[in-house]
């Protein structure tokens, strides 16, 4: 009897440290943070760091799937504690095959784990594999998922995890797949609000229409002398005989006899970058709250990290140009007086109203050109193809028509263009 009584507290005692070492370990870290011996008799539970006592402990939390031993390198073995949730999935169980394909499961954490990867880590048969993911499925304990980086590879991952960013792809994938048209949106409205708000709009006068006919005079252009004048050769003049490049004048004679000079202008609304020294150029933090503030994203959250993909992707296509004005590094539009002024999703509207088909539909000013890109024959998309006799040919090619703006190509140039064979 003596004996009976004295295991009985021997095996209550042990339940009373089991229970208060798991709970001190709980409250000292999360379920990642690995315990080593040493953390654990810094915990104050184990009587007089008896390492036998705290073994016999330690074994009993194993037992009851509470600890998950773990090799660390810089302490050696260490243990990490299990919600009491999750240990009982692990105890109801039927095997160890199941244990072990559980384990590898929740070990592989929310990137998931592909199942032929499971079967080569566990050295276990096809079938078992199978057999114990599917048993697995049927409880509820685990999930089918989809990689973006292995779309085709069958991954499973613990049913309370929500896939990584990693494996999802993020906000940028919808199901699987990347959704551009999502981020194209994204991107203009993105353009458009560092647009606004690092340019302002004004306008700009050029010259335009024809001056009236009644004394209507042009001033000599940069100084140059025409052979009427009398000024000699190589005689300077003062400033008020040279004109600037301004645009066409007109003199006008009043009642009185006296002569006025007139500019015919016309101006157009442009963007105008933000003068030397300004510095409230738009951050992506601001960026990111404009989004979250607008609601355009529906039910997707962005981040500021998310925000910052799409302005790098702006900036590496040449359309924002980033600007650090002390330690607030803020971005700007390139480019600012080649800048459409009509928005972006106007210009958007328009072409589902069926205006502008024929012009591409993407943010920025028109990309700089040179003679070859301006001539048909630089972005012909069938230029390959273009020969004399075949479907496309200089002597019959629409793009010069377009270029040209004629309806016909020029008999000139049509004679010189040689017979097919």
């Amino acid at each position: 009897m003596a004996s009976g009584s004295t295991a009985d507290d021997a095996g209550a005692k042990l339940q009373i440290l089991k229970d208060a070492l798991y709970d001190e370990m709980r409250q000292h870290g999360s379920e990642a943070r690995p315990f080593s011996q040493k953390d654990l008799n810094d915990l104050n539970i184990i009587p007089n760091n008896d390492v036998n006592l705290l073994l016999s402990v330690v074994q009993r939390l194993c037992d009851d799937k509470l600890l998950v031993g773990i090799a660390n390198h810089h302490a050696g073995m260490a243990w990490r504690w299990r919600s009491r949730e999750e240990a009982k999935k692990y105890t109801s169980l039927p095997n160890d095959e199941a244990v072990m394909v559980y384990s590898i499961i929740d070990e592989a954490g929310a990137d998931g784990i592909w199942n032929r990867t499971i079967k080569n880590k566990l050295n276990m048969h096809e079938a078992v594999v199978k057999n114990c993911i599917k048993f697995l499925e049927t409880k509820g304990y685990i999930a089918s998922m989809k990689n973006v980086e292995h779309p085709n590879k069958k991954m499973y991952i613990k049913a309370t995890l929500r896939p990584s960013e990693r494996a999802t792809g993020g906000p940028w994938f919808t199901e699987g797949e990347l959704d551009t048209a999502f981020i194209s949106e994204l991107e203009g409205i993105v353009f458009e609000y560092i647009k606004t708000k690092s340019a302002y709009r004004g306008s700009q006068p050029h010259a335009g229409g024809a001056a009236s006919s009644a004394g209507a005079t042009k001033a000599p252009k940069k100084g140059a002398v025409t052979a009427g004048e009398t000024t000699a050769r190589g005689t300077k003049r003062s400033a008020t005989e040279i004109s600037n490049d301004d645009a066409p004048t007109a003199a006008t004679r009043t009642a009185n006899g006296s002569t006025t000079t007139t500019t015919t202008t016309k101006s157009r609304a442009v963007f105008l970058p933000m003068p030397a020294g300004y510095k409230h150029y738009p951050t992506v933090a601001e960026i990111a709250k404009f989004i979250h503030d607008t609601g355009i994203t529906n039910n997707t959250t962005l981040g500021e990290s998310d925000i910052q993909q799409l302005v790098d992707v702006l900036s590496y296509d040449g359309l924002i140009e980033r600007v650090r004005v002390g330690r607030r590094r803020g971005y700007r539009v390139a480019r600012a007086v080649k800048q459409d002024t009509v928005p972006f999703h106007k210009r958007q509207k328009e072409r589902e109203a069926g205006v502008g088909l024929d012009l591409p539909l993407v943010p920025g000013a028109e990309p700089l050109g040179s003679g070859l890109t301006e001539a048909p024959c630089g972005r012909c998309p069938v230029f390959e193809l273009c020969e004399e006799g075949g479907p496309v040919s200089p002597s019959n090619c629409v793009y010069f028509l377009q270029w040209l703006e004629l309806e016909e190509p020029p008999k000139a140039v049509a004679a010189n263009v040689a017979n097919p064979p």
